[in-house]
């Protein structure tokens, strides 16, 4: 019976439970591919970061085998989400496209990002009264777009719940993304960048 107690223990810790999380990291990259390459954004070129030593490379690399020995690793695809499908690729090209009619309300001022992501007009009032109608239309179909493409990228990964979390990414990576000068929403009121 002992035994038996001693190999149900052992079987139990064998186990592993695998868990399909929301990639966090990888909607924020993708997000800020898909944003910087709407809005024209060339990527910044960030500086090589210096290396371990060899000697330094090789202790961990020795420690890395020594522990795989002792425990078994387990193995799990990188987080990644994926971003191409006919549907994102026509969305992307779409918003690419409107982003020059959107760029000249974003500086006035009259165009803002709220704190979901979407565009909202900050004051109509401030819109000359020949450009309030072309305004909404503009702010209505790039929202429209927008709320496509998170459904898009989360029915492209297989997860169509995904969609308010990759919203709420793209919330935060929108701002993250706006230039100097465009207005935004924090704390339930605007705010300049």
């Amino acid at each position: 019976m002992r035994k038996l107690s001693l190999a149900m223990a052992l079987l139990l810790t064998a186990c592993v439970t695998i868990n399909i999380y929301f990639p966090a990291a990888a909607a924020e990259k993708a997000a800020d591919e898909i944003i910087k390459d709407i809005q024209n954004i060339a990527p910044q070129k960030t500086e090589p970061k210096a290396s371990l030593p060899d000697w330094q490379v090789s202790i961990y690399q020795l420690i890395d085998s020594v522990i795989n020995v002792v425990v078994s690793p387990a193995y799990a695809d990188e987080a990644n989400l994926s971003i191409d499908s006919a549907e994102i690729r026509r969305l992307r090209s779409t918003m690419e496209t409107r982003f020059p009619s959107l760029q000249p309300l974003y500086a006035a001022g009259f165009i803002g990002i709220q704190a979901d992501g979407l565009l909202g007009v900050r004051d109509a009032g401030n819109v000359p009264l020949k450009d309030r109608n072309l305004v909404n239309k503009l702010v209505a179909a790039e929202n429209a777009d927008r709320q496509a493409l998170y459904q898009a990228i989360a029915n492209a990964n297989g997860h169509p719940d995904w969609a308010a979390q990759i919203k709420s990414t793209f919330a935060g990576r929108w701002v993250s993304n706006a230039q100097a000068g465009w207005w935004y929403q924090s704390s339930g009121s605007w705010k300049q960048k």
